[in-house]
C-alpha cells in the first residue's frame, strides 16, 4: 500500500479478551503484535492525517489493564502527537460484581505533525447561552460565542437534541440497535461520524484495518469519503459488502446521528421494579416510589 495515503485510519483493534475472532495471548504479546501493525500505519498515514484508536480495556483474572495507557506509549514511541483523549459513553456495559459496571470506552485522537486536517465548524454543537457577551475589553458587549455554535467537548455523550449535550452518549450496538449484525463488539455508524468530518476533506481516504461488518466504510460512504476496510473474517466481509449494497439503495439501517437517546417512562414494562423484589425487599420497595407517580 502506497506511503502518505490516508487522511484517516480509525479502527477499534481486538482487545485481546478471548472473543470469537481474537485468540488471547500475553499482554506483552498482544502489544507486540499491535506495535507491528501501528507501526505500517503509521507509514501510510499522510503528514496531515489524523489516528483516531478505540478502545477498551483488558481484564485478566479481575485486574483491569487500561489499553489506552499501554497504547499510548507505542504511539509516542513512533513519533505521534495526542490531541485528544475521548471518552465514549453509553449506558449499556460489561456487568460486573466485584467492581463497578463499565460503561465508557476512549478514542486516542493522534496527528502524525502539526499541520493537520481539523474542520471544527463542521462538528460544531449548538451553544447553550449563544447570547452570552463580551463584559470587558475592545469587544465589550458583544456577542463572545461563535455562531455556527461551541466546540463539543472530549466526552462524547451524543445526541440529545442535535449534539446539544456535547457528551458522546452513543448506544453501543446491542440487540435492539438497528445496526445489530452477528458481530459481537459492534463499532456504531454514529460514533465514526464526528471524527470523519472533522478529520477529513469530501473524497479524503480512510482506512480501517480491523473494519468487523464496515461501519467505517459505512461512515465514510455517507458523508462522500474514500474508503478502505481489511478484515481477516469471511462471514464480517460478507455482512459489510450487504450493508454498503444496502446503503446505496437506501435500504441501510442505521441510528441517525441527530436522533435523541430513549429514556424510559414509568409506563415502560422493564423500567418498573418487579413485583418480586419489592414483595420482599423495603429498600427496592423505597426505590419504586422514585419511578411511580
Amino acid at each position: 500500500m502506497n506511503a502518505n495515503r490516508f487522511d484517516l485510519i480509525i479502527t477499534s483493534p481486538p482487545y485481546n479478551v478471548g472473543k470469537s475472532y481474537e485468540t488471547k495471548q500475553s499482554i506483552e504479546a498482544y502489544l507486540a503484535t499491535q506495535e507491528g501493525i501501528i507501526t505500517e500505519l503509521i507509514r501510510v498515514l499522510a503528514p496531515q492525517g489524523s489516528i483516531c484508536w478505540q478502545i477498551g480495556n483488558y481484564v485478566d483474572k479481575g485486574e483491569v489493564f487500561p489499553l489506552d495507557i499501554f497504547y499510548y506509549q507505542i504511539f509516542k514511541k513512533h513519533g505521534l502527537q495526542l490531541r485528544n483523549r475521548i471518552i465514549w459513553h453509553f449506558g449499556h456495559g460489561l456487568h460486573a460484581s466485584n467492581r463497578f459496571s463499565g460503561r465508557y470506552e476512549t478514542i486516542l485522537w493522534f496527528t502524525k505533525t502539526d499541520n493537520y486536517i481539523f474542520n471544527l465548524d463542521d462538528v460544531r454543537v449548538p451553544s447553550k447561552y449563544p447570547g452570552k457577551l463580551h463584559f470587558k475589553g475592545e469587544k465589550k458587549g458583544q456577542p463572545s460565542g461563535n455562531p455556527l455554535g461551541k466546540n463539543p467537548s472530549d466526552i462524547w455523550e451524543i445526541v440529545a437534541q442535535d449534539w446539544e449535550t456535547t457528551l458522546w452518549n452513543i448506544p453501543n450496538v446491542k440487540s435492539n440497535h438497528p445496526e445489530k449484525t452477528e458481530h459481537p463488539c459492534q463499532f456504531p455508524i454514529e460514533l465514526v461520524e464526528r471524527c470523519v468530518l472533522a478529520l477529513t476533506n469530501p473524497n479524503s481516504w480512510i482506512l480501517d484495518p480491523f473494519a468487523g461488518v464496515g461501519s467505517t466504510l459505512l461512515a465514510a460512504l455517507k458523508n462522500e469519503r474514500n474508503s478502505i476496510g481489511i478484515e481477516k473474517e469471511p462471514d464480517y466481509c460478507q455482512i459489510a459488502e450487504q450493508r454498503i449494497c444496502d446503503l446505496r439503495l437506501g435500504k441501510l439501517k442505521f441510528r441517525p446521528i441527530n436522533k435523541p437517546i430513549h429514556v424510559p417512562s414509568s409506563n415502560d414494562k422493564v423500567a418498573r421494579i418487579p413485583k418480586e423484589w419489592a414483595a420482599n425487599n423495603s429498600q427496592v420497595s423505597a426505590t419504586k416510589t422514585l419511578f411511580e407517580p
